[in-house]
């Protein structure tokens, strides 16, 4: 018989504490970038890989790694290197969870995410004196533009680091982001760029999806812009501004909700999103979803299925199916299912006229992976069991498959058995 296998090496586990101790020096190994950059990376993955160890042992690597992460933080000059390492900061956020950053290290954080904003804040004052200077001119625009791109991605990172932080902490965060709110509402100005509009938003987005019960303290500095950037020329922003409204509806349900006068006002400047003649376009079709799945929040968590009337239903669901976003898809076929599973007569139409057309929609959410039985095994159960109903009736049925294009007959044929 051939000989055993040798036994496994040891895992690497073994050799984080001597590989720490090589990266985190090289935070600040000036001579080359991508060494910084590589040291960076490391980290979250390092503290990841110690867990098993148990809280104490990953604490005492998170005390050993933070002092010069966060000092990378501050003083690295290279955008692209600083660009990593506030990635491996949301990183290590996330990787720890709570209990681990402390109020002196949080202190540096926040203080460190401070002098960012107010960077950017102060960069973007200077721009807007340079294209009032009497040298402004085709070439200083460029340059501006450059500098846009480049600060566009570092404050996309920032609002990792927050969004990580406010997913982590939730509503203890807040008395944190308390300190960095006025740059955000700042970035809000109607004179301020559509790079800054989209990431403060966000931000409040996240305010919203993760600390709930202090969004009426912050309201007053955002709920207005969130509905005028619903129409904003930028697709992030309006992507961005959707999301938010969207949020609302879920984290506030009910017809007594406080933002139902709002989440219902909204309803219109959505709909001119949706129905916009380029909204399908490769540019504006993720914003242009998103819009439809905070109309079909609102209309699931606010208005309620049962009060909707039959134009209104029927012309949401001409807007099917999603094409590209299948994070917002999963609230919006959810909800068409919702609507199936009740028999709504609205929906389903009179002897059944609208079923076919149904069943085109999620066969094809699951041709273009907007359904997905890996991602949401839930959504893609109540798809199944669906199609099982119909295929009952064998009549219903083949009426259905007379009238579909092979490609999704194929489908069915394997869906529904």
């Amino acid at each position: 018989p051939p000989p055993p296998p040798p036994p496994p090496g040891p895992p690497f586990v073994d050799y984080t504490e001597q590989v720490v101790k090589i990266m985190v020096p090289l935070l600040k190994f000036y001579f080359h970038d991508l060494i910084r950059s590589a040291a960076a990376e490391s980290l979250p993955y390092l503290l990841e890989s110690v867990k098993h160890k148990g809280e104490d042992y990953v604490r005492e690597m998170w005390n050993y790694i933070c002092p010069d992460l966060f000092k990378a933080l501050q003083t690295e000059m290279e955008p692209e290197i600083l660009a990593v390492i506030m990635e491996s900061v949301a990183a290590c956020v996330e990787t720890l969870g709570v209990g681990f950053i402390d109020s002196t290290q949080m202190e540096q954080l926040t203080e460190a995410l401070r002098k960012q904003l107010k960077k950017n804040y102060d960069k973007e004052e200077e721009r807007k004196k340079a294209r009032k200077d009497e040298d402004y001119d085709e070439e200083v625009e460029q340059t501006i533009e450059e500098e846009l791109d480049q600060d566009d991605y570092l404050l996309g990172k920032v609002s990792d680091i927050i969004h990580n932080l406010f997913g982590v902490y939730g509503e203890d965060f807040v008395q944190i982001f308390d300190s960095l709110t006025e740059y955000f509402v700042a970035m809000l100005a109607p004179d301020r760029p559509s790079l800054e509009h989209q990431w403060a938003i966000c931000v409040f987005d996240d305010l919203i999806d993760y600390a709930p019960n202090s969004v009426h303290k912050y309201q007053g500095h955002f709920l207005k812009q969130l509905m005028e950037f619903l129409t904003d020329s930028c697709p992030g922003v309006r992507q961005a501004a959707a999301y938010g409204v969207g949020a609302l509806a879920v984290k506030f349900p009910g017809p007594d909700s406080p933002y139902k006068a709002f989440c219902q006002s909204c309803i219109p400047r959505l709909v001119n999103v949706i129905q916009g003649s380029t909204s399908r376009e490769e540019d504006n079709i993720t914003a242009t979803e998103n819009c439809i799945s905070a109309i079909t929040k609102i209309f699931k968590y606010i208005i309620l299925a049962e009060n909707l009337d039959e134009a209104t239903l029927l012309t949401w669901f001409r807007w099917l199916p999603i094409q590209e976003d299948e994070e917002e898809g999963v609230h919006i076929y959810n909800f068409l299912l919702d609507l199936v599973e009740a028999n709504n007569p609205h929906l389903l139409g009179s002897d059944n006229s609208n079923v076919r057309d149904i069943v085109m929609v999620l066969a094809e959410g699951i041709i273009n992976k907007t359904i997905r039985a890996e991602e949401e095994p839930e959504l893609m159960s109540r798809v199944e069991a669906f199609f099982r109903s119909l295929q009952a009736n064998e009549q219903l049925w083949a009426g259905i498959i007379s009238q579909i294009p092979d490609t999704h007959k194929v489908l069915l044929s394997g869906q529904a058995t």
